[in-house]
């Protein structure tokens, strides 16, 4: 049980970061078409999914659903989020709370957003999550091109080869439901 709570908690981590960046409206939006990311993270438990090279298949309405959503989901649980864009770089700092655990990410993304781009995260975890108390990971992206055919916005190509739709994935019943009881538990 405690494996799946990390390996939920780290997608989460994972969208809440890059939406909450790209929902600031200073913050320049990923091109749309296929990205291939490229993920490590440290101080994960060894054989965790989703390390290594996936494809998303984005539209500008598609990184906007998971803004929006974590943004009316989010405030409750991360009382702190920071978004500090530069020149070439937006640096994030947030504060969030999930099953008694406070994580405290910092974070660095730089590039343009519409070629490639590079996201260096820490997270803390207080108390350790699942025996974790730190989390760092590094994102590398780069655009592909137009998405191949037969894929729509919001398809995620993951390492080994599934394939899930996070637009659909967050309006389907049963996953709302799921995320619902998470909130209520906590």
């Amino acid at each position: 049980m405690k494996t799946i709570q990390t390996i939920r908690l780290a997608p989460c981590l994972l969208a809440l970061l890059f939406a909450g960046a790209a929902s600031a409206a200073d913050v320049p939006k990923r091109k749309s078409g296929l990205w291939e990311v490229n993920t490590q993270m440290t101080g994960m438990p060894a054989g965790m999914p989703g390390q290594g090279p996936m494809q998303m298949c984005i539209d500008q309405a598609s990184d906007d659903v998971m803004s929006d959503r974590n943004n009316t989901r989010g405030k409750a649980d991360c009382p702190v989020m920071e978004i500090r864009p530069g020149a070439g770089k937006v640096t994030v700092h947030s504060v969030c709370r999930h099953g008694g655990t406070t994580a405290t990410t910092d974070a660095v993304i730089t590039g343009d957003f519409d070629k490639s781009y590079r996201n260096d995260m820490v997270t803390r975890f207080n108390p350790p999550q699942n025996g974790m108390k730190e989390m760092k990971m590094t994102q590398e992206a780069r655009w592909l091109g137009p998405c191949k055919p037969g894929q729509k916005p919001g398809d995620i190509i993951m390492p080994g080869g599934g394939k899930m739709n996070m637009e659909e994935m967050m309006n389907d019943p049963q996953m709302r439901e799921m995320m619902k009881r998470q909130q209520q538990a906590r």
